[in-house]
This record gives C-alpha cells, sequence and structure tokens, in this order.
C-alpha cells in the first residue's frame, strides 16, 4: 500500500473559490509528487488526494504535466526569492555569505519536499522541467553574482562563475544534510559552509579598496 493509500483522503463536496481550489490541488499534487515521483503518481491520486472529481481536476490542469509544470514554477520562484531575500538581508558580507546558505537550507528542509521537484526531479529528460530547473540555477547565480561583483569589482563572467559555485555548494550539501539525517543542527551546518566559503571569497578585496573584506 502506497503512503497515498495510506493517508484519509480529504472529504469531497467542499466548493471553493477558483484560486483556492487550484491552491488545494497544487498542494495535493505536492504530496502525490513527492512521495511517488512524477511517472509512478496518476492523477486520480492527486483527485482522491485533493478530495475532487478527476473533471474538477481536469478543469484546472489539462494534464498532468501541466500540473507538474505549475508546481515546479511555484517552487522555482520559491527558491529565489529567498536567495535574493536573503542577499538583500545586510551589507555586511559575511552575514550575507551566511545567509544565502541558510536560504538553501531552510528550502529544503521546510517546502515540504518539494525541493526534491526541482534538485531530484525524474522528470529531466523533459525539456519544459530542465529549462526551468536550469533557469532557476542561473537565476540564484545572477543574483549572487550582482553583489560579488559590485562588491570585489571582479567581471561579470568571473562573478556568475564563483556565485555558479557557491549557489551548487549550498544546495548540494543542504541536500545532503536532509538525506542524511545529520546529527550536526542546522545552524551549525550553515555556519560550517559559511566558514569554508567565507575563506575562498573573501581572498577577493573589496572594490576599490587596498585591502581585504
Amino acid at each position: 500500500m502506497t503512503a497515498i493509500e495510506q493517508t484519509e483522503a480529504r472529504p469531497r463536496g467542499t466548493r471553493l473559490p477558483r484560486r483556492a481550489r487550484r491552491n488545494q490541488l497544487l498542494g495535493a499534487a505536492q504530496e502525490v509528487f513527492v512521495a511517488q515521483g512524477y511517472h509512478a503518481a496518476a492523477m486520480d491520486d492527486i483527485a482522491e488526494r485533493a478530495g475532487v472529481s478527476k473533471p474538477v481536476l481536469y478543469q484546472h490542469f489539462p494534464g498532468k504535466l501541466d500540473l507538474y509544470l505549475a508546481l515546479l514554477d511555484q517552487h522555482c520562484e520559491s527558491l529565489l526569492q529567498a536567495v535574493r531575500t536573503a542577499l538583500a538581508s545586510t551589507t555586511e558580507n559575511k552575514q550575507r555569505v551566511a545567509a544565502t546558505m541558510d536560504a538553501y537550507f531552510a528550502y529544503v528542509e521546510n517546502e515540504g519536499g518539494a525541493f526534491r521537484l526541482v534538485f531530484e526531479s525524474d522528470l529531466t529528460n523533459e525539456p519544459a522541467v530542465r529549462e526551468r530547473v536550469d533557469r532557476v540555477a542561473l537565476q540564484c547565480a545572477e543574483a549572487i553574482s550582482e553583489v560579488i561583483a559590485e562588491d570585489t569589482g571582479l567581471s561579470k563572467d568571473e562573478s556568475m562563475l564563483l556565485a555558479v559555485g557557491l549557489g551548487g555548494v549550498s544546495q548540494v550539501v543542504a541536500r545532503y544534510w536532509l538525506s542524511s539525517e545529520s546529527a550536526v543542527p542546522r545552524d551549525t551546518a550553515v555556519q560550517l559552509l559559511t566558514s569554508l566559503a567565507w575563506r575562498g571569497i573573501a581572498g577577493f578585496p573589496l572594490h576599490g579598496a587596498d585591502g581585504g573584506h
């Protein structure tokens, strides 16, 4: 018996405004996709999980891929906004690195497993999925690179290389930390990763300054 079958279905028959119904369906779909993966999930499972009929589900999403892409768009935007918020949260550079690292840890820990849709999708051969995953990684790196370029005076291309490295390390380590059920508390994990990253990034002098950070 699957995790979805073991979970009591939501009651049917409640009439909701269109936006609320759409959000409900997305929430149900997320639970099913995270638990089963895209290929094993069925629209029947999602409708049952949401407590609606299949015709109601199809009124909002013409097919399973449409539903998956809507979820992917939602959670890619969530990650991007988290990174941008972290970068804007302080002007102290070491704290800014820590805040950005923590944004990735918070994302993998608190999004109900949705990070798996972004980072561990079983649908990466689908061009529309691959394009979205690549785009959010690029957008996060661009946001980080703008800060690096502004602070160090490095070129756009140089700053982008560093930003891709920082973002990549953050999400890979955060995913490992979660999946391994590490005994290291999140705050400590972020501090360790920040120390590692800072020892490298701090070697680049501030733009227009004679010394280091």
